[in-house]
């Protein structure tokens, strides 16, 4: 420590002896002139009190015991209620007095002084005692900048849960499908999203995506992957098309070498057929009353890496009653404590032997069944479920 940091802490002395404020002010001069030490004087407790209103950044209260109207001891109890950690307070009382010296301890002093007064011993208890106040307060601003961090994650959790979809089932009269997704982030915020919306009356797309990293950056980065897909596709382009455009607007803002995965697709809810496009994403499994089996890759990169890449979609037709289950590698490695993941084929398994359950039911069973496994450990990644189902027009 140096003096330096003592600037901003004021020493106030509590004692009804009325030479003790010039014999201190003698003593410490020089430094009361360079400006390290700033003494504040009060004659008993109550005015200490309102000393401390009057002079919020008072480190050091120098009490003696016996003082008239308030003594040193109820003083002790009323600042202990202030709960300040960067509030110290010395007694200093007779050496005989070692009985209210012991109990002012107890109620919380931090050192004790005794009269006379070996102003050499009370330097150096200054000393001491302002450097407890200045690691006090710069933890109290880390504590405090922690809570406004907590805060903010938590602001940015809720905007981020905000603009996913949560309202099931978000069309109620329409019977010509089912949708239904959830994303549970590993942190406060995630960089997993999933996102649908109607094209027009026919048709209905709808995404799901990875960002790499964790953290505040991949949830930022996924907003805007969010935001460029949704705007892009509700103009009704062709899959592959506006995987070109959205690759080629996160390439030029791209930073720190961000990507994401993105499976996008585009249903028509009337004649059950799908365009789809996979960039780098999970292959989504098709569940058909024939069995359940990986949809096809389309031999796409990830978004936000290469630009003017070519993507390439594929068509196929969905018979009613057939469904598409998508999710985020976060279900697949999920570990347990002896770091078993999930996997590959406890998920197909999951599928095959829930194929009776609505698309509801499969997300929310496989969350439990993913929660489950993992058996308390930490969740190392997010994790999003997307599934929609095609029921066909009567």
């Amino acid at each position: 420590m140096n003096d330096y940091d003592y600037r901003n802490v004021k020493i106030m002395v509590v004692d009804d002896e009325v030479d003790l404020e010039s014999l201190i002010r003698q003593k410490f001069r020089r430094q009361i002139r360079d400006g390290i030490y700033d003494f504040v004087f009060a004659h008993n407790g109550l005015e200490a009190l309102t000393r401390l209103i009057e002079f919020p950044e008072i480190g050091i209260i120098l009490s003696d015991i016996n003082m008239p109207e308030m003594d040193g001891l109820t003083l002790l109890m009323k600042l202990k209620e202030l709960k300040n950690p960067g509030l110290k307070t010395v007694i200093v009382s007779a050496y005989g007095d070692m009985e209210n010296i012991r109990t002012a301890m107890n109620r919380g002093a931090f050192d004790f002084l005794t009269k006379p007064i070996n102003f050499d011993d009370l330097e150096i208890t200054i000393k001491k005692t302002m450097e407890e106040i200045i690691l006090a307060r710069l933890s109290m601003e880390e504590h405090d900048q922690l809570l406004f961090i907590q805060q903010d994650l938590q602001t940015a959790h809720e905007i981020q849960q905000a603009i996913l979809p949560k309202v099931f089932p978000p069309y109620p009269d329409r019977t010509d499908f089912d949708i239904y997704a959830s994303m549970v982030a590993a942190r406060e915020v995630g960089g997993d999203f999933y996102d649908f919306f109607m094209i027009d009356n026919d048709r209905v797309g709808f995404v799901i995506g990875d960002v790499s990293g964790k953290g505040v950056p991949a949830a930022i980065f996924m907003a805007v992957s969010r935001t460029l897909i949704r705007a892009t596709g509700l103009k009704g382009i062709p899959t592959a098309e506006c995987m070109h455009y959205v690759n080629n607007l996160l390439c030029n803002e791209s930073v720190s070498c961000m990507f994401v995965t993105v499976f996008y697709g585009i249903l028509n809810t009337h004649n059950g057929e799908l365009e789809y496009v996979n960039a780098g994403h999970n292959p989504p499994y098709l569940l058909t009353r024939d069995g359940n089996r990986l949809m096809e890759m389309t031999g796409g990169a990830i978004l936000g890496c290469i630009e003017n890449y070519q993507y390439h979609s594929r068509r196929i037709t969905l018979a009613p009653g057939d469904r598409l289950f998508l999710y985020t590698d976060g279900v697949t490695e999920a570990f347990t404590k002896n770091y078993e993941a999930y996997g590959d084929q406890r998920l197909a398994m999951f599928l095959q032997d829930n194929k009776g359950y609505s698309i509801e039911e499969l997300v929310k069973g496989l969350l439990t069944e993913v929660n489950n496994h993992s058996m308390g450990v930490p969740q190392s990644d997010d994790i999003t479920l997307l599934s929609i189902g095609f029921r066909g027009r009567s």
